[in-house]
């Protein structure tokens, strides 16, 4: 590309000057984005430098749909910028691609700290990515909050001291009360005969957490749970795994599998006669392009929803409601909201208001410390993120839907039960996933 750009600026101050400019680091994307333009003067402590780490690409990079449009959103949202610490502030945005591989997340993070010297990190979506870029911030020193993994798989996974917690690192998102909040009213209400529940948990981190977590709970509800075991991510045969279904004749599946995974078992199970009646997933199922990947399969498979245009919660910095930015997003786009739109969207809400509320913004430990002590009314709902269970942690509570036929798009999410969240309406009905 040349570097020749209008007025004959080049390329990098032509894409200053517009608030956006975008690059590329060993064959991934990596877009910047300056919120606010830098007057005449400005020093580098005006600017604040927030690091954006998420799976773009590879198994997970469903998660990573919205991800250059919050950024965009967020980058006009901030272009007059703000006060922090008594100066009038500028945001600067640098995203980096984990490529859906731990160890590319912990790099990433690395290049963050050292080279791009950025003031606070955050970063969705799974263990995959929340753990490791965690851990690098704690380690380093840098104001960091995640969201989209199991508090007990971010925290336990990261050997979290019990009401200690961590000093830079804090999380959004939910755990296994709340999965078991959202799943367990779903399996009461379709009514089965044969209480056995049929899960599918591979050997990692995420799964690991369901399996020491909600197994219990699955039991203690009166369920008879039946693991088909830990196998590894990328398995491509899963016959043993729905013999031992079929043999229990489980009538409910959950799991918390890869994407990819799920679409192969699946479509194996509906191949080899093991149709649930009610199917309650994690993990997968939760974006539109997972459905539009099982086509009729899909239909009727129910998920956590902790996120959609239904629920009714709105903008700290700008006032818009969780409907206009889906909205907004399908017209820039053509593409479907998603899940992880709301919550993308709250890591730079959250992150903003770290700032603000610090003394010095350039100070990582008051930084730090606004976090663990942050109470937010936002895109996200209201966040407490010290209520627990853990220091640095906020409790989302998702809703149930199910994936159904669409007008608009091809599948759409219908809300079937808000039990544990009574300000999300209800849409349709529970109905029965193997009708």
């Amino acid at each position: 590309m040349s570097d020749a750009s209008p007025g004959g600026m080049n390329r990098r101050s032509f894409l200053s000057a517009v608030g956006l400019g975008a690059a590329a680091v060993g064959g991934a994307p990596l877009l910047s984005a300056c919120g606010g333009l830098k007057g005449t003067g400005a020093s580098s402590s005006d600017v604040l430098k927030i690091g954006y780490v998420s799976p773009q690409t590879g198994a997970l990079a469903g998660f990573a749909t919205a991800d250059n449009f919050v950024v965009k959103q967020i980058t006009e949202a901030l272009r007059g910028g703000f006060t922090a610490g008594g100066k009038k502030r500028t945001v600067e945005i640098i995203v980096k691609d984990t490529q859906s591989n731990p160890n590319r997340a912990t790099e990433v993070t690395r290049q963050l700290i050292n080279s791009d010297k950025v003031d606070l990190i955050v970063g969705s979506s799974t263990p995959d990515t929340t753990n490791p870029v965690a851990d690098q911030c704690e380690a380093n020193g840098i104001p960091n909050v995640t969201t989209i993994a199991p508090w007990e798989a971010w925290f336990h996974g990261r050997n979290g001291k019990d009401g200690e917690g961590f000093k830079y690192t804090t999380l959004f998102f939910f755990g296994m009360q709340e999965f078991a909040d959202c799943f367990f009213p779903m399996w009461q209400r379709i009514g089965v005969d044969n209480k056995s529940v049929a899960a599918l948990w591979p050997n990692d981190t995420d799964a690991n957490a369901f399996r020491k977590g909600l197994g219990p709970m699955i039991t203690k509800a009166g369920y008879e749970l039946v693991d088909g075991g830990a196998y590894q991510g990328g398995a491509t045969d899963f016959s043993s795994q729905i013999a031992k279904y079929k043999s229990s004749d489980a009538e409910l599946f959950t799991c918390t599998p890869i994407p990819p995974d799920f679409q192969t078992f699946w479509k194996q199970a509906r191949q080899q006669g093991f149709k649930p009646k009610l199917a309650t997933v994690a993990k997968v199922m939760l974006f539109p392009s997972e459905a539009e990947a099982l086509g009729p399969l899909a239909s009727n498979i129910a998920t956590d929803f902790w996120w959609s245009p239904a629920h009714p919660y709105k903008s700290v910095l700008d006032g818009k409601s969780a409907k206009q930015l889906a909205d907004d997003f399908a017209a820039s786009s053509g593409k479907q909201w998603t899940q992880a739109l709301g919550s993308v969207y709250s890591l730079f809400e959250i992150a903003v208001q770290a700032f603000k509320n610090a003394a010095d913004p350039k100070d990582r430990d008051d930084v730090a410390d606004k976090l663990r002590t942050m109470k937010l009314s936002c895109m996200s709902g209201d966040l407490d993120f010290t209520a627990g269970p853990q220091p640095g942690i906020a409790i989302q509570h998702p809703v149930g839907g199910q994936w159904r036929e669409g007008t608009k798009f091809p599948w759409d999410v219908t809300i079937v039960d808000n039990t544990a969240n009574k300000a999300v309406p209800i849409g349709g009905d529970l109905l029965p996933t193997s009708a």
